[in-house]
Order: C-alpha cells, then structure tokens, then sequence
C-alpha cells in the first residue's frame, strides 16, 4: 500500500534523490544510533531520525512524493536540532543563526523555516538578544557606546533597535568599572605614565574623549588621596 503523505509542490526544490519502491529493512547506523538507514528494493535508498522513522514499516511502498516530504522533514528537524544546540551556549541574533545554519548547508527555505519557529517560542529575539549582549559587557569587560554599536552591528542587529538598546547606558560609569577593573595594573606607575596607559586602554574599549578625561582626572585625585606610590 502507498504511504499517505502528501507534499506541496515547492518541496520538490530539495530534490527527489530516489523514485518509489518497496521498503526492504530499516537499519540504525553504526556511528550515530539516532538515525537509521531506509532500504527500497534490496538498496539504500535514504537516511533519516529514527524518530521520524517511526511510523514506517517494512513491506511499506514509499511514492517519490512521499521521499520528498521525509527528507524534506528530516532536514527541518536536523536543522532545528541544530539551532538549539547552538543557542545552547548564548543567545544568538536572528543574523548570527542564518549565518550558522548556511554554513551547515541548509537550505534557504529551510533556514527561514527555523528562524520563524524559533521567533514564535521567543527563542530568537534580536531586541532580547541587544539587551543580553549590553548586559553581559556591561557586567563584564564594560565599554563604550562607539564599540557596542560596532559590536551590535556585526551581530546584524539593525542601527534603530541599538540606538534604543544604548539609550540606558550610563557611559560615565561604564568607563568607570572599566579603568577601576585595569586600575590595579597601573597602580605603582607614575601620574603620567598612568594617564596615558588609562587613556590608551579606555581608548581600545570605545568611550569618548570626555568620558575618558573625566574619568582620569577621578581615578587621579583618589590616587592622590590614598597616597598611592605613583602620586
């Protein structure tokens, strides 16, 4: 009996590899148990998830159409498996994850596909994602506003979205957590030389003129306060 799949004519860009015929066996793969080997006619014919293979059986007869829609659902679902270990270790933006997933070969269609299922399980949200990445500098290896829209912008992130993305941050005290993190690095350095190894590295980490001069002349009355042995 033919398998009662059916399958909408724009699948067939992915290509029908096999024509119909006769499931013969069904066997796991020796180097990764999770997908399993489908045989037509006494040949190999496709591979797909066990899961998905489920519901098939021996003695089955696939039509070409039928073919097409499991491999087509198999590389969804291969894709979305791959979407999900890569948001494993941070958020990603939607950029970052078409970019990951055309260097996995998905096709374009597909990638669209993920990139929606994502976005409707809140998953893939370029604004929660700008929040996290100001967050974890801020916390972290604070900077400017200069190199976090340049950061933000590698991330594809779109210039209004991060215009009110920086709009929260206090610039002043970003480059103030920053030097008092690099401070103690300079501390035996004479006021000059620590100016001008604070400047460089405010400089490297994006703030502004103003913010970094205003900054310095603070980090510099403490030091004359405390007595520090560069003053």
């Amino acid at each position: 009996m033919d398998y009662g799949c059916g399958c909408a004519p724009q699948l067939f860009f992915y290509g029908v590899l096999e024509v119909g015929g006769e499931i013969t066996a069904i066997k796991a793969q020796k180097r990764n148990r999770k997908r399993v080997n489908v045989y037509l006619d006494g040949e190999y014919a496709f591979s797909l998830k066990a899961i998905a293979a489920a519901s098939l059986t021996q003695g089955e007869h696939l039509s070409e159409v039928c073919i097409a829609e499991l491999q087509m659902e198999d590389t969804v679902q291969e894709a979305h498996d791959r979407a999900l270990s890569y948001l494993a270790y941070r958020p990603r933006s939607r950029s970052e994850m078409g970019h990951y997933l055309r260097r996995k070969a998905v096709p374009p269609q597909v990638i669209e596909e993920i990139q929606g299922r994502l976005s409707a399980a809140g998953l893939l949200d370029d604004a929660a994602f700008a929040r996290y990445w100001v967050d974890n500098r801020e916390t972290f290896r604070p900077r400017g506003r200069r190199l976090l829209r340049q950061e933000l912008r590698q991330k594809g992130i779109d210039d209004e979205l991060i215009t009110e993305t920086l709009s929260v941050v206090d610039e002043q005290q970003s480059a103030y957590r920053a030097a008092s993190q690099q401070g103690t690095r300079y501390d035996r350095l004479d006021d000059d030389l620590y100016r001008q190894k604070m400047y460089s590295f405010l400089r490297r980490r994006g703030f502004e003129y103003e913010v970094i001069r205003e900054t310095i002349s603070g980090l510099l009355g403490q030091r004359s306060e405390e007595g520090s042995p560069g003053s």
